[in-house]
């Protein structure tokens, strides 16, 4: 009673006009800071979505825009706390340091030094796997598992390690001074960043080697010739630490083909240079790596002396679906190919058969050699090689062979360089992934309708891509979810972020209401479930335990098992998929993204137990909504307030936070009312009669005598008191007062769906508890026809909906506007149990509008 006593002093007390300004001022500002919260809400909601969407696309990833979003999600977060401790007095500064924890963990995680792993100074290829990229780089870890897993032809060679890099870079106190120099560097100011990488590459040319390092790169090409049985000449070439993995750096390092042993030690210092050449740091700049990440292993390779080289393609780039690659050609050293110096030879093969389908033979009038003593040199070819392929089919069908099983082998597309020695010998010289989109087959295969089946539903929004089938399951309430069964398809009114705890089950996910960008659409993703939302008539058009196809690629569903789209079911690999992974972002988006703080009911539902930049979006966006509906209980003395004459027996005052009314006057009739939800539920209050006194049986009459005898005479005189509403536009917070019961109706209507709300409060009534009790469980039955969360306590109730378009919520304003007016006094009447079900069934079908 305590609010309607703080009601009745507010238009008792005189107060001057600058009073009354600055009370209006103090919640304006509150409100203010609330619209801000939705806003910034809405920023993290869609920065996520997208980076949900990039993340589970099968195209390329850029690492630096997905960290800036990042970034400006954590800005908003910062934002959403800011304002919700304006609204709520500072009740929320915890939110700031878990803010700052999780901010500090990705930082930490973005910073931290790259540690190279302590080994040999050299190794054999013959003692390299895959396993060793920290150590000797994807180069040279890819030769040395060609070599020994596959048993694939490889030229003989050693590796000089990272570990080797950094006693290098310490001997000559290089390291710090070089992380120094380039961490302030402006990748895109090509002026400084050619003068810094000049100065660090001069400075790494003129450094010593560490004797013991020096004398062991020797004594492992000693035995590399001991091995040959002659005095071999190699190529000497970059592997660095990202190197030919995620990131191709293709062309970027320095390579020195037919080096003699006098000049090896020379070029392993020329190759670490070029870890710091001009176009190397501008491009893993802009890839977002730093600086403590770069390592540069290098490889020395037995120097090929090839008839002809050059680069397959496990698959054509242009046509990455269908079943071909390329292999392309020249005579002699294979560095014009990979340089684009000359129109190589090109073969489409076939993938299956290793069959040639297409092939490419362009005259060559030069071709790249070894020279007797070393480096090499560029010769003219004679007219008679032209028109006569550099490659035999032998050749070819034994590199497709290789090609295929490399692919097989690292489980995605190759970039294979390859020559074929003076000994007729093909050998594989380095792989790499190939960096391409291969296309899903759904988005190439399946046609826009299959016929022949009956089409349930053709609209809405995609939220996650995908097509999958199973039995319908429609959940009305949230008891439903702990009886989901495994492969059914969720069929739902509305989105609801509690559908995280059934979605390793479920197949699909379809909803009459919903936005791509609402808390459940970001976890679907997540688990990759093929999800349509918006579509308005699921739960009408489709039937319980219906079988059904959801097809979230061209946005249908379809009735039965469409047998023409079952192989395109990603159940299997569907669990957070990557189809192209950042290793570095996937840790980071633990701290960002996922949802752990699901049910504000539940006791977890806790400021300190926010793990994620998304968890702490969702929990203040819960408490905003809250402190905002508590708003009437924090009424000054001092706030102006103007009179609205509606028609109705309730003495109504408004207090305009903007654009709620139109005009300037002491009084205000329903039409200067520009406040969306009140115009809403002014509808539903004026257009029923409004109830004469109740006819009370002897115990009704009694039981509310004794109530009223129970009540302090104090707060009897404010029963006929005023009941008040603060309104904007697009808000509401309306305090009614009807005898014994309290209501208070609070709404957002926007235009953005994840917005938008209503919650109600009922409480109280004349009559014993059991008939007061009849009456909050016919207005929650109400409630729970449409949509409304609701929560009993006794007499009191508290309901709430969320996340509906703006016309779905004005209907279920003017609804409660009904709902206030019929069962004004009704708990009096309440006499049994079937008379509240009577009460309840004309309710739904006198002032309903189905």
């Amino acid at each position: 009673m305590m609010i309607w006593k703080q009601i009745s002093e507010i238009f008792k007390k005189p107060v001057t006009s600058e009073r009354h300004k600055e009370g209006k001022e103090r919640f304006l500002k509150k409100y203010q800071s609330f619209q801000t919260l939705l806003s910034e809400n809405n920023v993290v909601l869609e920065l996520m979505a997208d980076i949900e969407e990039k993340l589970s696309s099968n195209f390329p990833v850029d690492r630096q825009e997905i960290l800036g979003q990042i970034n400006e999600i954590a800005k908003s977060v910062r934002k959403i706390i800011d304002h919700l401790n304006q609204i709520s007095k500072d009740k929320y500064a915890v939110l700031n340091e878990r803010l700052n924890e999780i901010h500090s963990k990705i930082e930490n995680f973005l910073t931290k030094k790259h540690k190279i792993p302590i080994s040999s100074y050299t190794k054999p290829f013959d003692e390299i796997n895959k396993g060793m990229i920290d150590m000797f780089g994807n180069k040279n870890a890819n030769l040395g598992e060609i070599r020994n897993s596959l048993k694939i032809p490889t030229p003989e060679g050693f590796a000089i390690s990272t570990f080797a890099f950094k006693k290098f870079m310490e001997h000559n106190r290089l390291l710090e001074k070089i992380e120094k120099t380039l961490s302030e560097l402006c990748a895109e100011d090509m002026e400084v960043l050619n003068n810094k990488s000049r100065k660090i590459q001069d400075e790494i040319a003129g450094a010593q080697i560490p004797e013991d390092l020096e004398e062991e790169i020797l004594n492992a090409y000693r035995r590399l010739c001991n091995k040959c049985g002659y005095e071999v000449k190699v190529s000497v070439r970059s592997s660095a630490v990202h190197e030919d993995g995620e990131f191709s750096f293709a062309g970027q390092y320095s390579t020195f083909l037919n080096v003699p042993s006098d000049q090896i030690l020379l070029k392993y210092k020329e190759v670490v240079a070029s870890l710091y050449n001009p176009i190397g740091i501008f491009y893993y700049k802009t890839k977002g790596l730093y600086e403590h990440e770069m390592a540069m292993a290098v490889c020395i390779v037995q120097m090929i002396d090839a008839r002809c080289a050059g680069v397959m393609y496990t698959r054509d780039p242009n046509n990455p679906e269908t079943d071909t690659m390329i292999i392309s050609s020249v005579r002699g050293l294979g560095k014009p190919v990979v340089e684009g110096a000359v129109a190589p030879e090109t073969y489409i093969m076939s993938r299956s058969i290793f069959q040639i389908i297409q092939k490419n033979i362009p005259a060559q009038k030069t071709m790249l050699v070894s020279k007797p003593d070393a480096d090499v040199e560029v010769i003219s070819l004679s007219d008679n090689t032209i028109g006569i392929p550099c490659l035999i089919d032998e050749h070819i069908k034994t590199l497709a062979e290789y090609a295929i099983a490399i692919e097989k082998h690292y489980a995605c597309p190759q970039d294979i360089e390859w020559a074929v020695g003076k000994d007729n010998m093909p050998y594989i010289l380095q792989t790499r992934p190939l960096n391409i989109s291969i296309k899903e087959e759904i988005s190439r295969y399946i046609p826009e309708v299959i016929k022949g089946y009956n089409i349930l539903i053709d609209k809405g929004i995609i939220a996650c891509k995908g097509i999958d089938f199973g039995r319908a399951y429609i959940v009305r309430q949230e008891e439903d979810l702990e009886n989901f069964p495994e492969g059914a398809v969720l069929i739902a009114k509305h989105t609801s972020a509690k559908f995280v705890t059934v979605m390793k089950k479920a197949s699909a996910i379809v909803t009459d209401i919903g936005a791509a960008t609402v808390h459940m659409a970001t976890v679907a993703r997540e688990f990759q479930i093929p999800t349509i939302v918006d579509t308005e008539v699921a739960t009408e058009v489709i039937q319980n335990g219906l079988e059904i196809t959801v097809d979230a690629i061209n946005c249908l569903v379809y009735e039965g098992r469409v047998k023409e789209l079952s192989e395109f079911s990603r159940k299997k690999e569907r669990y957070f998929k990557r189809i192209k992974p950042l290793k570095d972002i996937d840790p980071i988006i633990q701290w960002v993204i996922p949802l752990n703080l699901v049910n504000p009911d539940d006791e977890r539902f806790r400021p300190e137990l926010c793990e994620t930049f998304h968890d702490i979006a969702r929990f203040a966006h819960q408490k905003a909504m809250h402190e905002m509906f508590k708003i009437s209980k924090e009424l000054p003395e001092d706030v102006e307030a103007v009179r609205l004459v509606a028609g109705i027996p309730l003495d109504i005052y408004i207090i305009d936070l903007g654009e709620g009314i139109e005009g300037m006057s002491e009084e205000f009739r329903p039409d200067h009312i520009r406040s969306i939800p009140l115009k809403a539920f002014l509808r539903g209050l004026t257009s029923l009669t409004w109830p004469e006194p109740r006819h009370v049986d002897v115990k009704g009459f009694l039981g509310m005598m004794a109530r009223t005898a129970s009540i302090p005479e104090s707060e009897l005189e404010q029963m006929g008191e005023k009941s008040f509403t603060f309104i904007s536009r697009e808000y509401m917070n309306f305090s009614i007062r009807l005898g014994y019961h309290l209501s208070v109706v609070e709404a957002y209507t926007g235009e953005n769906i994840n917005d938008n709300y209503i919650r109600f409060l009922f409480k109280g009534g004349g009559a014993d508890m059991k008939r007061r009790l009849r009456r909050v469980r016919l207005v929650s039955e109400v409630l729970k026809n449409f949509d409304f969360h609701v929560k009993t306590t006794e007499d009191s109730l508290e309901a709430i909906i969320t996340k509906y378009k703006r016309a779905h919520l004005e209907d279920r304003l003017e609804i409660l506007g009904r709902l206030t007016v019929y069962t004004k006094q009704m708990d009096a009447v309440m006499y049994d149990d079937a008379t509240t079900e009577l009460y309840l069934e004309q309710f739904i079908n006198e002032h309903v509008k189905l």
